[in-house]
């Protein structure tokens, strides 16, 4: 696998656009488009909000249908959540537009949304940047690149990624783009994803990939705790690879499958590294769990805790909020077989060994923790599974964003 320039417009086929269409934000693009003339298998996951926005209820139902899709239309500023039938109507709109402009069918048109909730979308503004989207399709890397910078909302930098890989003899191309940095928490977070490939895959399969990955990928980050109503993350597979179809759980398929989860792991980072305030990437390694489940829940549970986030940001090697944060995870464990350390760029520290305080040296343990990316790497000694969840330090800022967001 190499990982190459671009995103969404990487592999073949795919083209994508972005316009200043006044939604919400001035003198910056808040609309996209990504298309692909050849139809696509397409996969999603969506947010585990009971409340769900009406963009959220749209795809799912052309994922369900297992209708090939074109095209997603994707606005930023105004969520489209709690907004009733009229919101709903907003997505039907929408897609008509596309179809009118591109000529595909507005039930292969998803729609997503990302911003403030309890404001209806101008629909006018929004067919017109359809129509404006449609005539400067690009399958340029510049043309990905705005598409990724015009979905963002309190994001600071965008987020894309591509790779190659090789499929039964043929190259294979997969990209993707994502934003996300607040109102971020596991079964999704606020995020909108989307991932574009030339592969041919059967769409049972393309699910069977895109579930298992998000599990231990944007389901491992936290923010602050809070889950969307909006989470989306679609990939769309147009076949032009020419590849012999995927069709059962082969080599092939783990491939494939390796490839998503570089590209989903990288992209979940760089959310959790630009969250909404923060200063530093900061990242939960349990390894020697009992079970995958028991370590999934203790990584989540230390980068979740806001005592353990001020300790990130202030460099205090207080081994106790950590500790505690896996107490309470309802995970049942040996406090004294557990070995904590922290670990950085600037070297690995222990802080706590099987019940007991080793002396370590402070300045050193303070060294490590001004790094950029700051590790709790915690050894369970009772097995032999492992995850990884990431998360970002608390910060001043992230209450400065958000006391005054509908601003």
């Amino acid at each position: 696998m190499d990982v190459i320039s671009g995103g969404v417009t990487a592999a073949p086929g795919f083209k994508a656009a972005s316009y200043a269409a006044g939604i919400k934000y001035q003198g910056r693009d808040d609309m996209a488009m990504v298309f692909s003339k050849e139809p696509c298998v397409c996969a999603g996951t969506f947010t585990s909000n009971v409340v769900k926005a009406a963009c959220v209820l749209w795809d799912k139902d052309i994922i369900d249908s297992g209708s090939p899709m074109h095209a997603v239309v994707i606005n930023s500023g105004i969520a489209n959540a709690c907004t009733g039938n009229e919101g709903f109507e907003a997505c039907i709109q929408t897609a008509e537009a596309v179809e009118e402009a591109l000529g595909v069918p507005y039930s292969a048109v998803a729609v997503a949304s990302t911003g403030v909730i309890g404001v209806q979308l101008p629909v006018d503004k929004l067919v017109n940047g359809v129509g404006q989207l449609s005539t400067i399709l690009s399958d340029t890397i510049e043309a990905g690149e705005s598409a990724s910078r015009a979905i963002m909302t309190t994001d600071t930098v965008n987020k894309q990624i591509a790779v190659t890989f090789t499929i039964g003899g043929k190259k294979v191309t997969l990209g993707g783009m994502s934003k996300g940095s607040g109102m971020i928490h596991p079964n999704m977070c606020t995020m909108l994803g989307f991932l574009t490939t030339d592969l041919s895959i059967e769409k049972k399969l393309l699910q069977k990939a895109l579930s298992e990955v998000v599990t231990d990928t944007f389901n491992m980050i936290t923010v602050d705790g809070d889950t969307s109503t909006n989470d989306t993350l679609l990939i769309m597979a147009n076949g032009l690879a020419g590849n012999p179809k995927i069709d059962r759980e082969n080599d092939d398929y783990i491939t494939f499958k390796e490839a998503l989860l570089y590209v989903c792991e990288n992209l979940a980072r760089r959310m959790a590294a630009d969250g909404e305030g923060a200063s530093k990437l900061f990242t939960a390694r349990v390894i020697n769990a009992r079970s995958k489940e028991d370590a999934r829940v203790l990584a989540r549970s230390v980068v979740s805790s806001n005592l353990s986030k001020a300790a990130i940001y202030g460099c205090d090697a207080n081994f106790g909020r950590f500790l505690c944060a896996m107490g309470y995870s309802g995970v049942d464990f040996d406090q004294e077989k557990v070995e904590l350390y922290f670990e950085s760029a600037v070297g690995k520290l222990k802080v706590f060994d099987r019940g007991r305080l080793p002396a370590f040296d402070e300045e050193k343990a303070t060294e490590i923790m001004k790094a950029s990316e700051v590790i709790v790497l915690i050894d369970m000694n009772d097995g032999k599974a492992t995850a990884t969840a990431w998360g970002c330090d608390l910060t001043e800022k992230y209450v400065e964003i958000n006391a005054d967001y509908r601003s």
